[in-house]
């Protein structure tokens, strides 16, 4: 029996599902998703987000925190994820009032003439080898008078006067790219932090030669050579649009617990989603409020210019997520799907009825997404 269902709208949030323009030849060669063919061709398109070359976010960041209302002052800031305080508390701290920016152990590799930063999570660091870093780092970083904490040993945070106004720019922003532009630097002045400087140099110091590198190394892996700084701010109150969120995104969880609603990760297709409580009957109809999931395939893939997993992903999507939400809407069970897709810069996002879906005059294609 189909463990079904849902509140009656259903809004999926998928990071690195759109491609550039410039990519989209090479992405598409082998797409085939019919379902979501046809979710886009009748959707209403809700919002359409261009966003630039050299912001330091991501526009899915920006999206959920513009979403729970976690830009200071309320602003909609055109560039603005500060993120740290909430993975702090999915990750089992309490972040106060205190502003905190999200460390990680990244590699850095020397290209011809400059750094690129490699994709953390391509890393595969173990709990134990980022455990035996962090007890060579920690004293270094507490002697700079900088307050640390790393409830995961994978992703610490760090708070200090020294970096009060620094910006940061996501890992997978910088990922695969001359690092130069990315590193932190003086929101206001544009000029580099000195501190950060300090304290990545003291770090790298210390784990130059350091027993896990020469093992990793020994195994054919990146060497951990260096801290990423991203995603810094200070708690804000927040509020959810969501009446559960289902997501492995440390942010994304940190702020639906923030903001008080329930939060899973994401199960591992659409009729996998559980009942909302107290909704006995599995009626749709008696439920209320928008279940957010964040699904992320694609982020690997779409970073390593790795189109075939991308496709694979695509089609994964298809059969588990696509299909079943769209005979959803056909039949009623879904009263509304909102869709969205994100690149590396900008967003689409788009909504769907049973009504819509009649709505034969309307045309749109995937392609007409893509960021240019």
């Amino acid at each position: 029996m189909r463990s079904i269902m849902l509140a009656n709208r259903l809004h999926l949030l998928l990071p690195f599902a759109l491609p550039a323009a410039a990519d989209a030849a090479t992405a598409l060669h082998d797409i085939r998703s019919p379902a979501l063919d046809r979710l886009i061709a009748r959707a209403t398109l809700v919002e359409r987000v261009i966003g630039e070359d050299f912001q330091r976010t991501l526009p899915h960041e920006r999206w959920v925190a513009r979403q729970f209302g976690a830009l200071p002052g309320g602003a909609a800031a055109a560039d603005e994820a500060p993120l740290a305080p909430y993975m702090l508390r999915a990750d089992g701290g309490e972040p106060g009032t205190a502003t905190w920016a999200c460390v990680q152990p990244v590699h850095v590799r020397i290209a011809h003439d400059h750094l690129v930063l490699i994709d953390p999570a391509s890393l595969d660091l173990s709990d134990e080898e980022a455990s035996a870093l962090l007890a060579v780092a920690r004293p270094l970083i507490e002697e700079l008078g900088v307050r640390i904490e790393a409830p995961r040993p994978v992703r610490w945070y760090l708070s200090g006067e020294g970096f009060g106004t620094l910006a940061g720019a996501s890992p997978l922003r910088a990922s695969g790219r001359n690092i130069e532009i990315w590193l932190p630097h003086e929101a206001h002045s544009g000029e580099r932090s000195r501190a950060w400087m300090k304290l990545q140099n003291e770090v790298q110091m210390a784990w130059f030669e350091h027993p896990v590198n020469e093992a990793r190394e020994a195994r054919g892996l990146p060497a951990v050579n260096s801290i990423w700084f991203h995603a810094q701010g200070a708690a804000q109150p927040v509020h959810s649009p969501f009446a559960r969120v289902f997501s492995d995104a440390a942010a994304t969880r940190g702020l639906a617990i923030t903001a008080g609603v329930p939060v899973a990760s994401p199960p591992a297709s659409f009729n996998a989603l559980p009942s909302l409580p107290g909704d006995a009957n599995d009626n749709p109809k008696t439920s209320t409020g928008t279940t957010l999931v964040e699904l992320d395939p694609f982020s690997a893939p779409y970073i390593e210019q790795d189109w075939a997993r991308w496709n694979d992903a695509f089609a994964a999507l298809q059969t588990d997520w696509f299909e079943p939400a769209l005979a959803a809407l056909q039949s009623g069970q879904l009263d509304e799907l909102g869709l969205t897709l994100c690149g590396d810069t900008g967003s689409v996002t788009l909504a769907v009825t049973r009504g819509d879906l009649r709505k034969f005059w309307r045309r749109r294609v995937f392609a007409s997404l893509f960021i240019e």
